[in-house]
């Protein structure tokens, strides 16, 4: 590890004792993508006092967090909270692990480092559930308030096709957005490819729609080629500030909830530092940011949730919530591995830089497969109506929507396909990836053990949540299934195609003897794995309020006062994009959110 740079300051507060005795306008819980960019902008204001609650240590000068290369090194390590799913049905009984960020920064400092938005549509879709202000116009201000776009000089955007819409990206916002140095011969060759198949060329790809090929983005930060995320971002130019405070290695237990006039009432939280317990208190609000794993799983261990989960677990329930916990999507990910001729070279720089696609379904397979699909959308019976008609509107044969992703990579992404780099062989890898999952699923505290009756076998934050996605399970999954394999099956007809078919060898993942739609169906439930993009666990319920999600549009918990949940959980459908840039939008208009309430408050 090496010594902290001038300008990355050690955590403001490291003593609990100090910590707990202060008296904060605002507490969040949770240090990590989203918490740090709402607690930092609303320290913004000198004259409140905000603190924040992060289970994991801040390691500001860990070169495996900061130094792009090699990517996702921190996962499984300190820094992981190390989750994994229960056996999936759906994925031949498989569990998956699920890295989130156990640091100062969250699952930001351990991620792939992708920047995009979704579409228009996608957002657009959040509105019209009811939730008032979360369409693509309102969020593109806090989109570019977010970002410090790079523009890459003319030649690199001639040479490597980088690009973009200057009216649409952020030009001093803190996470720096840059499209890499360096550009294989194979980021040619997939991009030409793309488009001699008729794929159009997007060159508006962060303007509201990302359908179509072009060069991806990443959170790194040019001038010095390092991760730029929410705690190099946000936190460390504004360390010095009187009223930030950051209390890491704290393990929050609890939302502290009481009864003020009949109403339920946050005024802090109970948290643990080494051995010993304390209690932090909020005067104004408290902000839980703990993701969609763990944002639920406070709710729940606060008393907010299903009567039946918190009595299972030991646990007082408070506001009955059935939505908490619930609603849970996430992309799901298969693999396509080609042997390439040998000679082709990868970048020496990571991320590198590499071509993206979004597609809708209905541009890679046959009117008739594509109607037996819609057909099969269109039997669902999705809860509430609303969520219905938009997931059967993306089935529309005119939806010009990536309902799936294509990630091109001249390596071996599959831990599962070894046979590559001791005899000399190259691969390139395609990622596939399903954007609009009908899979749901869900993360639940545990029941406590049989026939305990005390508090002390009480459900605790120490044990890991029931993360159950329900991939590829029921009615709705096996749309996800099918829709997979069609997303194989084209990426056979990209291997086959020019200019790429002139350096790909063959097909070794799946199998070149796996070809028909019943094999690639078995091959993608025992293959297919987790982009480790989850959302929807305490979304925002719209029209239809606590009986549809967990907050509101202004991101307050149904039922408590001074409470919200500010991070990717709160998204009610999921996006066509990497989530990233989206969840700092989130926390950048909560932030505001709590700014303007609190100013109605004083008025």
């Amino acid at each position: 590890m090496r010594p902290l740079a001038a300008n990355m300051a050690a955590p403001a507060s490291t003593n609990p004792v100090d910590f707990a005795a202060r008296d904060f306008d605002y507490l969040v819980i949770g240090g990590g993508t989203a918490g740090i960019a709402v607690a930092t902008r609303l320290s913004e204001d000198p004259n409140i006092v905000v603190g924040i609650l992060e289970a994991g240590p801040a390691a500001l000068g860990e070169d495996d967090i900061n130094a792009p290369k090699p990517v996702l090194q921190t996962l499984g390590t300190k820094y992981d909270w190390q989750f994994e799913t229960v056996p999936q049905p759906g994925l031949s009984g498989r569990t998956l692990a699920w890295p989130r960020g156990k640091v100062l920064g969250g699952t930001s400092a351990l991620n792939l480092m992708t920047w995009n938005r979704g579409n228009r549509e996608d957002y657009d879709a959040w509105e019209n559930l009811g939730n008032k202000g979360w369409g693509w116009n309102d969020l593109l201000p806090f989109f570019k308030k977010s970002e410090k776009f790079h523009v890459p000089d003319e030649e690199a955007q001639t040479a490597h096709r980088l690009y973009f819409d200057p009216q649409a990206v952020g030009t001093d916002g803190p996470i720096h957005a840059s499209y890499a140095k360096q550009y294989s011969k194979t980021h040619q060759l997939c991009y030409e490819t793309m488009i001699n198949l008729g794929v159009p060329e997007n060159r508006a790809h962060h303007a509201g729609s990302n359908v179509g090929i072009w060069t991806n983005l990443n959170s790194v930060n040019p001038d010095d080629n390092t991760r730029s995320y929410a705690s190099s971002a946000y936190y460390v130019p504004n360390s010095s500030r009187k009223n930030l405070f950051i209390l890491t290695e704290a393990l929050v237990q609890e939302v502290i909830l009481i009864q003020c006039n009949g109403e339920w009432t946050a005024t802090g939280a109970r948290f643990t530092h080494g051995s010993n317990s304390y209690t932090a208190s909020a005067l104004r609000e408290v902000v839980i940011s703990a993701g969609s794993v763990q944002s639920p799983q406070l709710l729940e261990l606060s008393g907010v949730g299903n009567p039946q989960v918190l009595k299972d677990a030991g646990i007082e329930v408070k506001i009955s919530n059935l939505n908490v916990g619930e609603n849970l999507q996430d992309h799901l990910l298969s693999l396509s591995i080609f042997e390439v001729d040998p000679s082709l070279q990868k970048a020496d720089l990571e991320p590198p830089g590499t071509p993206y696609c979004y597609l809708p379904i209905s541009a890679v397979t046959s009117k008739q497969k594509f109607e037996q699909l819609a057909s099969k959308v269109r039997a669902l019976d999705q809860h509430p109506p609303e969520k219905s008609r938009i997931l059967q509107g993306r089935f529309d044969p005119f939806a010009n929507l990536g309902q799936f992703e294509y990630i091109f990579d001249l390596a071996n992404w599959s831990s599962d396909f070894r046979s590559a780099a001791e005899n000399g062989k190259k691969y390139l890898s395609i990622l596939q990836i399903l954007q609009y999952p009908f899979s749901r699923g869900s993360i639940h505290i545990r029941k406590r053990p049989e026939n305990a009756s005390s508090d002390i076998n009480r459900s605790t934050i120490a044990d890991k949540p029931v993360i159950d996605p329900g991939y590829y399970s029921g009615p709705h999954g096996e749309i996800d299934r099918d829709i997979m394999a069609e997303c194989i099956q084209f990426s056979n007809r990209i291997s086959r195609s020019t200019p790429l078919s002139e350096v790909v060898r063959s097909r070794v993942f799946p199998p070149s003897s796996i070809e028909s739609d019943d094999e690639l169906r078995d091959w993608a439930s025992k293959n297919t794995t987790t982009d480790w993009h989850p959302i929807g666990t305490c979304g925002m319920g719209g029209r239809g309020g606590i009986d549809s999600g967990v907050v509101d549009d202004r991101l307050r918990v149904y039922g408590v006062k001074r409470l919200r949940v500010i991070d990717a959980s709160i998204m009610p459908l999921q996006i066509s994009a990497h989530l990233q840039a989206t969840v700092y939008a989130i926390a950048e208009k909560g932030a505001y959110l709590i700014r303007e309430d609190n100013l109605d408050r004083r008025s």
